[in-house]
């Protein structure tokens, strides 16, 4: 499955993007996981990560998890307003996700910087 463009900003750009907040968060995938899960999302969050059908979020619930000031920091990354940025996230936030964990689980190198820099190298190839 490839990760397709959401919204106004190309899909590389919006992956480069994600993996400098994964990167700059404490936690890395993990923490940003568990943001999901205290939004009330845990089940859409764990579907991306384990290998059935990813279940959809909508830009709303990408702003109630990540909170507005982390999306005005992406909206201004993207040159967007923070209602078309929520939007391009929740349509790639899932398939990055998924194709950043495929054997279905979370990994230390998932929450180190030189892990998650790798696995942006081979995401935006």
């Amino acid at each position: 499955m490839c990760i397709r463009d959401r919204g106004g900003a190309g899909a590389g750009q919006l992956i480069q993007v994600v993996m400098n907040m994964l990167q700059n968060q404490q936690g890395g995938l993990g923490g940003l996981l568990q943001q999901f899960q205290n939004a009330g999302l845990g089940d859409q969050a764990a579907s991306w990560v384990g290998t059935g059908q990813n279940m959809p979020v909508n830009g709303d619930q990408v702003t109630s998890a990540l909170g507005s000031g982390t999306l005005s920091d992406i909206a201004s990354q993207l040159g967007m307003s923070q209602g078309q940025a929520s939007g391009a996230l929740a349509g790639i936030l899932p398939q990055l996700i998924d194709q950043l964990t495929p054997h279905g689980q979370v990994t230390e190198q998932h929450n180190s910087l030189d892990g998650l820099a790798a696995l942006a190298g081979k995401l935006l190839r």
